[in-house]
């Protein structure tokens, strides 16, 4: 086990090297010493957050009936986490060390030990996880509210202005990508449990009278295949479904997906049947109705709301563990990232086979220029030998690598290198585009 435990130890040390070496996630403020709980996503790691939610909003939006996308702030009239609860609820248990006031979830510790200094710990609190800010022009008239620790309530308040608008029927959704808060006591694990992260999710909204199970489980069905499109390891993935008393009040059913890090089996994605607490606390404080008619009854009614979501942050960690491979090759390691290409923050990356022949950077040039307008995430690298550059994108999780050289100036083609294959193979100029397209699809 504790042989296990250190091999666990050392991927995780060695993804979070590999993000700040190539770029991909850098500590926040960290010229400053950094602040725990926040991460700064570096250009790579833009472009494969981007490429998540491109995916995700293909999946759950652009190619459904009746869903509908939204973008809203962060930061909402105070009487929203009234409604909600958030204002009374939302919060952890909290202790802490009485020698070396270090503070604690007490529900994540095995004991009432200090795990520091074994020290007795002290009585259990309350701990309000919502990020308290003010707004306004003055001290005097400004009001408190909250950063948002959760975007659901926004859909919420926004399900009777989409209604107005677009007279949708049910069963409809309305999806969003956003920002939310939580001022974690512990953040830890690198970007799994943050005090700012991204999420992505959808309040779909059904007839209170229907069968809602079929549905429910159809969305647990989508979001693991949908794990496995971008690449995470499906193997690695165990529903778990919430007992009654581990619950919030008011739902039905709750089932997570959860996912096999180096530091443990933790919650991937959620799927909750919410029931129709939302939409009534909100009709009960704004005094809005927040119903919809029921053409055949002829009568107006509260949805049900099913609620798939997940945490792209997590995503992009559950992904990045499972892309991690390394290779032996004679005395040296190989490291790849092997995203789906569609995934990867670059498609392909080209190269002159060497930097100092004008000729050849002319030429790779010019088919660098043909795979960018057409791409656009291309990348063009004569750094360093031939070798190295290959190395390089691989530990970045470039699919091809595209190399130019001299019989390229004769006949050409050029050479087109696999990733996870390290296989080579020429391909004319005038086919790449189609090469490349084929095997993105």
């Amino acid at each position: 086990m504790q042989k296990e435990n250190k091999k666990e130890n050392e991927l995780m040390e060695k993804i979070v090297s590999l993000c700040k070496r190539r770029g991909f996630i850098f500590q926040g403020s960290e010229i400053y010493g950094g602040m725990a709980g926040f991460y700064d996503y570096g250009p790579l790691g833009t472009l494969l957050k981007r490429n998540i939610e491109k995916s995700w909003i293909k999946q759950f939006v652009e190619f459904k009936e009746n869903v509908y996308l939204i973008d809203t702030p962060i930061l909402m009239h105070p009487r929203v986490w009234e409604a909600s609860g958030h204002t009374a609820e939302f919060a952890d248990p909290l202790v802490e060390c009485k020698k070396c006031k270090n503070k604690f979830r007490a529900d994540q510790l095995d004991s009432d030990k200090c795990p520091n200094d074994g020290e007795t710990l002290g009585a259990i609190s309350k701990f309000n996880l919502m990020l308290e800010t003010k707004v306004g022009a003055s001290e005097d008239t400004s009001i408190k509210t909250y950063l948002r620790p959760e975007e659901a309530q926004n859909i919420f308040i926004d399900f009777k202005n989409i209604v107005d608008s677009f007279s949708p029927k049910l069963p409809f959704g309305v999806a969003q990508i956003g920002k939310a808060f939580r001022n974690e006591i512990t953040p830890r694990d690198f970007i799994y449990r943050l005090r700012e992260f991204q999420i992505m999710e959808m309040e779909y909204f059904i007839h209170p009278d229907i069968a809602w199970e079929p549905i429910f489980d159809s969305f647990l069905a989508e979001q693991k295949d949908w794990l496995g499109s971008i690449g995470v390891d499906i193997e690695k993935l165990h529903p778990m479904e919430h007992p009654e008393s581990g619950r919030a009040h008011y739902s039905k059913k709750t089932v997570d997906l959860e996912f096999e890090y180096p530091f443990g089996i933790k919650e991937l994605t959620g799927l909750a049947h919410r029931g129709d607490f939302d939409l009534k606390k909100h009709e009960e404080f704004s005094g809005e109705k927040m119903g919809i008619m029921d053409e055949e009854k002829g009568e107006r009614v509260v949805p049900h709301v099913i609620e798939p979501t997940i945490s792209v942050d997590r995503a992009i960690l559950a992904l990045m563990v499972s892309a991690y491979r390394e290779e032996i090759i004679g005395e040296d390691t190989r490291v790849y990232l092997k995203f789906p290409p569609h995934i990867a923050p670059y498609k392909a990356c080209v190269s002159p086979l060497l930097k100092n022949k004008p000729e050849l950077q002319t030429k790779a040039r010019e088919v660098f220029s043909i795979l960018k307008k057409e791409f656009g995430w291309i990348t063009y690298d004569d750094n360093g030998n031939i070798g190295k550059r290959y190395r390089r994108q691989d530990e970045i999780g470039t699919p091809w690598c595209i190399v130019v050289d001299f019989d390229t100036l004769t006949d050409d083609t050029v050479t087109v290198r696999d990733r996870d294959t390290g296989t080579q193979e020429r391909v004319k100029v005038i086919d790449l585009v189609s090469y490349i397209k084929e095997k993105l699809n």
